[in-house]
């Protein structure tokens, strides 16, 4: 069996090694953001779609659709974009998004962060997601996300993340 590093130098190709572990810059980070918010909205109507059907199962011959109102709508984006963030980062380091565009998050010594520090990132990033656009202006591609917790979005197209085996 050939090693697993001489796999993936063949399948990562020349110009990706060479931005190998350095850290995201703003389009990147932003696309893979929009990518992860779109995965969220779709979750959103399937739960939804599921709690209608809890209601049609319940109540066959007086079904409504509910009518939850644009408050809890947005509300259970948050709260789902959230666990969704926070749970991809504790286990892979890569949102849907981030394996698309070959991104990790890793705390200060290069591992996946731990599941408190990725929720508290989480919660930051979805309450203050404007505060990312800090990427532009910032000498080392960190928003101030990254900059409060000590984290970075590295360039990482590898199957296995650090820390994982």
């Amino acid at each position: 069996m050939p090693d697993r590093s001489a796999v993936e130098r063949i399948l990562v190709p020349a110009p990706a090694r060479a931005a190998q572990g350095r850290r995201a810059g703003v389009v990147t980070r932003c696309t893979a953001a929009v990518i992860d918010l779109l995965v969220a909205c779709v979750g959103v109507v399937v739960l939804y779609a599921a709690w209608s059907a809890v209601l049609f199962l319940l109540r066959p011959r007086t079904f409504r659709f509910p009518e939850p109102g644009q408050g809890w709508l947005l509300t259970a984006l948050l709260c789902l974009l959230t666990a969704y963030l926070a749970f991809a980062w504790v286990t892979t380091g890569q949102t849907a998004g981030d394996r698309v565009l070959g991104l990790r998050v890793v705390n200060r010594h290069g591992r996946l962060p731990g599941a408190g520090l990725a929720l508290v990132r989480a919660v930051l990033c979805v309450l203050f997601p404007i505060l990312l656009l800090w990427v532009a202006v910032s000498r080392q591609n960190r928003s101030v996300q990254d900059l409060v917790l000590r984290t970075s979005v590295v360039y990482d197209w590898t199957a296995r993340g650090p820390g994982l085996r």
